[in-house]
Order: structure tokens, then sequence, then C-alpha cells
């Protein structure tokens, strides 16, 4: 009797199967496809990279272009299209740092933590889902720039690359978003850091005027923002706009190399601070 018996027991009590959870990237992959199946249910979260791109364009280019002149042949137009891609990526850390806040806020966060996942992967996956939402600006640019008369002068490659410098810097400002996100405790508050920091920082660059016109030490300051670096990359990837003078700035001199080192730097100085803000955030 005490062999089936035992047989018995062991039977309703099966052995537990052991668990394994997936890897890194696919919880990554999970959490890109939560942040755009709740951007599909809200379609009016594309309003900023949809409406607003549009809006820009029109504006800059036939209401403030008639009024900045350009040196060389390039149109208004054309030297115009690379600075507001350059805003738009900007803004990349603006929406991490929203949607950051309003999950930590709503608790979503806290659920995400009670599962067996590494807790990197939601800030690996709403990194990549707010570059993905800023990469439909740029598209949605390059087809209002396209029609209204903005064009790619130079290679395929060189096209490509101007694209894929857009991402890189997108991903070193991201940091910085996750920073804000991580320190403010209100969407609110969030804005309005964001909006003091990242308006004066595309504004105060080349990617509207030129910056020769200006005074000796707005003219530095303008040069050596990476927003510069990184339009001022553009234009000459694409072909877009003169080159720049020899009195410029050197990352302007080398727009390409700045931007790449740009975009190193930002993410080796701010990505400690920000995991470090983000995990004291989500500890208490």
């Amino acid at each position: 009797m005490t062999a089936p018996a035992t047989a018995t027991v062991a039977a309703d009590n099966p052995a537990p199967v052991a668990f394994s959870p997936p890897s890194l990237w696919r919880q990554t992959a999970i959490m890109v496809k939560r942040s755009l199946i709740h951007t599909r249910r809200m379609p009016e979260m594309l309003a900023d990279v949809t409406v607003q791109p549009i809006m820009f364009v029109v504006l800059f280019a036939f209401v403030f272009g008639p009024a900045i002149p350009v040196a060389g042949e390039t149109s208004y137009k054309e030297y115009l299209l690379p600075g507001i891609m350059g805003q738009t990526i900007a803004f990349t850390a603006f929406i991490v740092a929203t949607g950051i806040t309003a999950d930590v806020d709503k608790g979503i966060v806290d659920r995400f933590r009670s599962l067996p996942i590494s807790r990197i992967s939601y800030l690996f996956g709403r990194s990549i889902a707010s570059v993905l939402h800023s990469m439909i600006g740029i598209v949605v640019m390059a087809l209002t720039g396209l029609a209204i008369g903005w064009r790619i002068h130079t290679s395929v490659a060189e096209g490509i690359a101007g694209f894929a410098l857009l991402v890189l810097f997108g991903f070193a400002l991201i940091w910085f978003g996750v920073l804000i996100g991580s320190l403010l405790r209100s969407v609110e508050a969030v804005n309005g850091v964001m909006f003091t920091t990242i308006f004066p920082l595309t504004f105060l660059s080349n990617a509207f005027v030129p910056t020769a016109p200006m005074a000796p030490w707005l003219r530095a300051i303008a040069e050596w923002n990476p927003i510069s670096s990184l339009v001022q990359a553009l234009r000459v990837l694409w072909g877009n706009g003169p080159a720049a003078g020899p009195d410029s700035a050197l990352p302007l001199q080398h727009p390409v190399i700045a931007t790449v080192l740009w975009s190193v730097g930002l993410t080796l100085v701010l990505a400690p601070f920000a995991l470090r803000a983000y995990h004291r955030r989500t500890a208490d």
C-alpha cells in the first residue's frame, strides 16, 4: 500500500516547472510593442510628430524664410530642413521624460517591477519607442520638404548616414530625458524644465539662422552647441548648405566627427546619472 500511495501523492503534486524569463532583448521588444500599441490606441499622441512638423516647415519656409539670407546658392528651404529635423530629434528627450514620469506616477513601473524581468528593459523599450516616435516626425518633415522643393543632392550612402546621425544623437539625448523624468515628480514639472532647456538649445544654434551675424560671444555659444554640429553635419551630408567658414568654431568645420563625439560624450556623462536617478526613483 505504501508504494501506490506514494505514487498517488506524487501525481497529485507534480514537480514545479522551472521558469526561464525571456532574454533582455525580448523583454525590450515587448516594452517597445507596449508603447506602440498605446500610441495606436491614442493616435492624438502623434500630433507632435505629424501636425507640428508640417506647421513648422511651412511657417519657417514661407513666413520667415524670405527675410533670412543664406550664403551661397542654397535656398532657405534646403537650409531649413536639416535644422528642423535636428530640433525634432532633440525633443526625443522630452518624450522620454514625460513618459517615464507618467508611468511612475500611475504605478505602471511598479507593476513591471513585480514581474520577473530586468528593470533596465523598461528604459530600453521606452527609449527605442521614443526614437521611433520622433522618426515619424522626421519622415513627415522629409515628405513635406520634398513637396516644397527640398532635395538631397549627395549619394545614397551620405543620405543614409545623415539619418543615422539623427538616430545616434537622439539616443544620446534620451539619457537627459531619463534623468529629468526620474528626478521630477510630475508631468507638469517635466514640461516646464524641458521647455526651458530644449527650446533655447535648438534656437541658440544654426538650425534656423546663420551664426555669422551674431555677436561674437553669442556666436561662440551657438557654434559649440551640439545641435549646431548635428545640423551642419546633415547639411554637409545632404548638400543642403554652405560649408562652414575658416573662422567658424572647430565643431562646424568637422561636423560629422563632432556630432559622433558629442553623442558618445553625452552618453558617457549622462547615462550613469540617469540610471542612478531612475533606480532611486523606482526603489521608493
